[in-house]
């Protein structure tokens, strides 16, 4: 009861409001600059996984640069790492592969 009370006795509301929601946009705008970053990074490691030839990195990276997750969308590099996935022995990849020549577009 002691808090509703203090509540109901609040002179500048408004004051709390505004300063509780630049505290929540200064929390959110940081945890999304880190979320990104670490996405950024992940994508880092997926390039040099796929360049070492495993086959999971090269069909993430494929799906990626298709769809234009956390990178630049790029149908040339998509099929690249597609191809590259396809010939190690990944059937998932080589479908997207012939889903994409079919289509003749991204």
């Amino acid at each position: 009861m002691q808090i509703l009370e203090y509540f109901n006795d609040l002179e500048n509301v408004e004051l709390y409001i505004i300063v509780a929601l630049f505290v929540f946009t200064i929390w959110f705008i940081f945890n999304t600059i880190k979320y990104y970053k670490g996405e950024k990074r992940k994508v880092k490691h997926l390039h040099r996984f796929a360049k070492e030839g495993e086959v999971e990195a090269q069909q993430d990276l494929a799906k990626r640069y298709h769809k234009g997750y956390a990178v630049k969308k790029n149908c040339q590099k998509a099929a690249f790492w597609y191809q590259k996935a396809a010939f190690s022995g990944d059937n998932d990849s080589k479908s997207f592969l012939e889903k994409m020549l079919k289509k003749k577009r991204c």
